[in-house]
């Protein structure tokens, strides 16, 4: 029982991390700079959104199985094979989950009023610091945001994950196929458990999520 839940979560820290890093850089230079082809850079990152997990999947394993080009590489190259593995949960729940990043990031640099940004590089500062020092504290809201609805669709990724990395109890099962499967063996309980646990933990994030903006904007923090 427990097995699932621990992996659930460590599946979605670290693809939250890793679509925090990837979201929020592509967010800030396709929205700052004039990147050639920018339209279609967005589109191929924000598609995963609404393509039906099970095609992301079937895409995922054309690429990083045995005989794709990025299984292929990486088995031969680094003897390391990615298919019905943890890093398969890792690499669906991350490719399914950075449209949102993306979204609340690219939200977020849109709304500073890009003089700050002027004002503080004709007073000296590199592109790089501007952006720590001014982007991104007048863009926490929308960042946080991002980063916590990124954790919860990492957290209930399952078509995606079934495809790429099965559902091998201990290995590969996480929270989602878990539940699938408990409840097509009949193991109504296993399964009740499992959702309530989901719900509970989803229900925290948006609520705590929520509540936080709320307060803050009351305080008056943006």
């Amino acid at each position: 029982m427990l097995a699932p839940i621990i992996l659930s979560i460590k599946v979605a820290m670290i693809a939250t991390a890793i679509a925090f890093c990837l979201g929020t850089f592509f967010a800030y230079l396709l929205t700052k700079e004039n990147i050639p082809g920018r339209n279609i850079w967005e589109t191929l990152i924000i598609i995963p959104l609404v393509l039906p997990p099970s095609v992301v999947g079937y895409l995922l394993l054309k690429l990083f199985g045995k005989r794709g080009p990025i299984g292929a590489f990486l088995l031969n190259t680094f003897d390391v094979q990615v298919v019905f593995t943890w890093l398969a949960c890792v690499i669906a729940a991350t490719v399914v989950a950075l449209p949102l990043m993306y979204q609340n990031a690219k939200g977020a640099f849109q709304s500073v009023d890009h003089s700050y940004e002027l004002a503080a590089r004709t007073l000296g500062s590199r592109p790089f610091k501007v952006f720590l020092t001014v982007t991104v504290p007048l863009s926490i809201p929308g960042i946080i945001s991002g980063i916590v609805l990124t954790f919860a669709r990492a957290l209930g990724e399952f078509g995606a994950t079934l495809m790429l990395a099965g559902n091998i109890p201990g290995r590969t099962q996480t929270m989602t196929t878990a539940i699938y499967y408990a409840s097509v063996t009949g193991k109504d309980d296993m399964a009740t458990t499992l959702v309530m646990v989901m719900v509970l933990f989803s229900f925290t994030l948006v609520f705590g999520l929520n509540l936080w903006l709320k307060r803050r904007k009351k305080k008056g923090g943006w």
